[in-house]
Protein backbone atom coordinates (compact mmCIF):
# COMPACT_ATOMS: atom_id res chain seq x y z
CA UNK A 1 0.00 0.00 0.00
CA UNK A 2 1.13 3.47 -0.91
CA UNK A 3 0.69 5.94 1.83
CA UNK A 4 -0.58 9.81 0.34
CA UNK A 5 -0.12 10.79 3.95
CA UNK A 6 -2.15 11.09 6.80
CA UNK A 7 -2.24 14.28 9.76
CA UNK A 8 -2.52 12.72 13.27
CA UNK A 9 -5.75 12.27 14.61
CA UNK A 10 -7.00 12.10 11.21
CA UNK A 11 -9.10 8.82 9.97
CA UNK A 12 -6.86 7.08 7.35
CA UNK A 13 -9.11 6.46 4.28
CA UNK A 14 -8.30 3.38 2.43
CA UNK A 15 -9.17 3.75 -1.37
CA UNK A 16 -8.39 1.48 -4.59
CA UNK A 17 -6.69 3.72 -7.09
CA UNK A 18 -9.46 4.44 -9.47
CA UNK A 19 -11.43 5.39 -6.76
CA UNK A 20 -8.75 7.95 -5.77
CA UNK A 21 -8.88 9.39 -9.24
CA UNK A 22 -12.54 9.72 -8.71
CA UNK A 23 -12.52 11.37 -6.01
CA UNK A 24 -9.88 13.84 -7.21
CA UNK A 25 -12.27 14.80 -10.37
CA UNK A 26 -15.26 15.20 -7.81
CA UNK A 27 -12.81 18.13 -5.99
CA UNK A 28 -11.48 19.69 -9.32
CA UNK A 29 -14.88 20.29 -10.98
CA UNK A 30 -16.74 21.70 -7.60
CA UNK A 31 -13.71 23.89 -7.38
CA UNK A 32 -13.24 24.69 -11.17
CA UNK A 33 -17.25 24.59 -12.59
CA UNK A 34 -19.48 24.26 -9.20
CA UNK A 35 -18.14 27.49 -7.32
CA UNK A 36 -18.40 29.63 -10.36
CA UNK A 37 -22.32 28.47 -10.93
CA UNK A 38 -22.76 29.21 -7.58
CA UNK A 39 -21.56 32.84 -7.17
CA UNK A 40 -23.32 33.89 -10.38
CA UNK A 41 -26.98 32.34 -8.90
CA UNK A 42 -26.03 34.10 -5.97
CA UNK A 43 -24.84 37.74 -8.00
CA UNK A 44 -27.82 37.17 -9.60
CA UNK A 45 -30.25 36.89 -6.78
CA UNK A 46 -28.58 39.88 -5.40
CA UNK A 47 -29.58 41.93 -8.53
CA UNK A 48 -33.35 41.01 -7.80
CA UNK A 49 -32.84 43.72 -4.94
CA UNK A 50 -33.25 43.00 -0.90
CA UNK A 51 -32.33 39.74 0.07
CA UNK A 52 -33.78 39.37 2.85
CA UNK A 53 -36.77 37.45 1.51
CA UNK A 54 -35.23 36.60 -1.69
CA UNK A 55 -35.57 32.57 -1.54
CA UNK A 56 -32.94 32.46 -4.59
CA UNK A 57 -30.33 34.43 -2.24
CA UNK A 58 -31.08 31.62 0.06
CA UNK A 59 -31.44 28.84 -2.30
CA UNK A 60 -27.66 29.97 -3.79
CA UNK A 61 -26.25 30.57 -0.12
CA UNK A 62 -27.13 26.96 1.25
CA UNK A 63 -25.60 25.34 -2.32
CA UNK A 64 -22.73 27.48 -1.83
CA UNK A 65 -22.39 26.02 1.97
CA UNK A 66 -23.23 22.26 0.99
CA UNK A 67 -20.01 23.07 -2.22
CA UNK A 68 -17.64 24.28 0.42
CA UNK A 69 -18.79 21.59 2.71
CA UNK A 70 -17.76 18.97 0.55
CA UNK A 71 -14.49 20.74 -1.10
CA UNK A 72 -13.68 20.88 2.58
CA UNK A 73 -14.45 16.82 3.24
CA UNK A 74 -13.14 15.38 0.01
CA UNK A 75 -9.61 17.66 0.44
CA UNK A 76 -9.61 16.21 4.00
CA UNK A 77 -10.14 12.33 2.80
CA UNK A 78 -7.59 12.75 -0.23
CA UNK A 79 -4.98 14.17 2.39
CA UNK A 80 -5.53 10.77 4.67
CA UNK A 81 -5.56 8.38 1.85
CA UNK A 82 -4.22 5.07 1.66
CA UNK A 83 -4.31 3.69 -2.05
CA UNK A 84 -3.92 -0.29 -2.05
CA UNK A 85 -1.91 -1.62 -4.86
CA UNK A 86 -2.34 -4.70 -6.24
CA UNK A 87 -2.38 -7.52 -4.39
CA UNK A 88 -1.40 -11.39 -5.04
CA UNK A 89 -5.15 -12.57 -5.16
CA UNK A 90 -3.91 -15.34 -2.56
CA UNK A 91 -5.82 -13.36 0.75
CA UNK A 92 -9.10 -10.95 0.25
CA UNK A 93 -7.84 -7.66 0.74
CA UNK A 94 -8.92 -3.92 -0.29
CA UNK A 95 -8.59 -3.78 -4.05
CA UNK A 96 -9.95 -7.52 -4.99
CA UNK A 97 -12.94 -8.57 -6.69
CA UNK A 98 -14.03 -12.05 -4.84
CA UNK A 99 -16.47 -14.24 -5.53
CA UNK A 100 -18.66 -15.54 -3.08
CA UNK A 101 -21.18 -18.95 -2.22
CA UNK A 102 -23.68 -18.08 -0.47
CA UNK A 103 -23.93 -21.83 0.83
CA UNK A 104 -27.87 -21.92 1.88
CA UNK A 105 -29.31 -20.79 -1.73
CA UNK A 106 -26.29 -22.19 -3.84
CA UNK A 107 -26.38 -18.44 -5.13
CA UNK A 108 -22.73 -16.95 -6.16
CA UNK A 109 -22.29 -12.96 -6.03
CA UNK A 110 -18.80 -10.78 -6.83
CA UNK A 111 -18.21 -8.48 -5.06
CA UNK A 112 -15.11 -5.49 -5.30
CA UNK A 113 -13.83 -4.76 -1.79
CA UNK A 114 -13.32 -1.23 -1.32
CA UNK A 115 -12.25 1.29 1.39
CA UNK A 116 -16.02 2.69 2.75
CA UNK A 117 -15.50 6.29 0.94
CA UNK A 118 -15.72 4.24 -2.23
CA UNK A 119 -18.88 1.76 -1.07
CA UNK A 120 -21.76 1.26 -3.31
CA UNK A 121 -23.69 -1.92 -2.87
CA UNK A 122 -25.72 -1.19 -5.69
CA UNK A 123 -22.97 -1.55 -7.61
CA UNK A 124 -21.37 -4.81 -5.75
CA UNK A 125 -18.67 -2.62 -4.61
CA UNK A 126 -18.09 -3.24 -0.29
CA UNK A 127 -16.46 -1.49 2.03
CA UNK A 128 -13.71 -3.48 4.05
CA UNK A 129 -15.58 -2.47 7.56
CA UNK A 130 -18.98 -4.27 6.17
CA UNK A 131 -20.11 -7.09 7.95
CA UNK A 132 -19.12 -9.24 4.54
CA UNK A 133 -16.09 -7.11 4.36
CA UNK A 134 -15.19 -7.82 7.65
CA UNK A 135 -15.51 -11.46 7.80
CA UNK A 136 -13.56 -11.82 4.58
CA UNK A 137 -10.68 -9.89 4.64
CA UNK A 138 -7.35 -12.00 4.97
CA UNK A 139 -9.14 -15.23 4.18
CA UNK A 140 -8.29 -17.67 1.68
CA UNK A 141 -10.40 -19.02 -1.38
CA UNK A 142 -11.85 -22.24 -0.49
CA UNK A 143 -12.64 -20.97 3.15
CA UNK A 144 -15.90 -20.63 4.63
CA UNK A 145 -16.83 -17.53 6.91
CA UNK A 146 -19.89 -17.02 8.58
CA UNK A 147 -21.38 -13.43 8.43
CA UNK A 148 -23.76 -11.58 10.90
CA UNK A 149 -25.84 -9.82 9.20
CA UNK A 150 -29.46 -8.30 10.67
CA UNK A 151 -31.04 -11.21 9.91
CA UNK A 152 -28.85 -13.54 11.17
CA UNK A 153 -26.03 -15.28 10.03
CA UNK A 154 -24.74 -16.39 6.55
CA UNK A 155 -22.30 -19.10 5.37
CA UNK A 156 -20.12 -17.96 2.48
CA UNK A 157 -17.57 -19.99 0.85
CA UNK A 158 -15.32 -17.45 -0.99
CA UNK A 159 -14.76 -19.29 -4.39
CA UNK A 160 -12.31 -16.91 -6.43
CA UNK A 161 -10.07 -14.04 -5.29
CA UNK A 162 -9.60 -11.75 -8.70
Amino acid sequence: MVSKGTHTNEKEVILTQEGYEKLEHELEHLRTVKRKEVAERIKTAISFGDISENSEYDDAKNEQAFVEGRIATLEKMLRNAKIVEDTDNQVVSVGNKVVLKDLEFDEEVEYTIVGSAESDPAEFKISNESPVGEAIIGRKAGEVVDVKVPAGTIEYEIMDIK
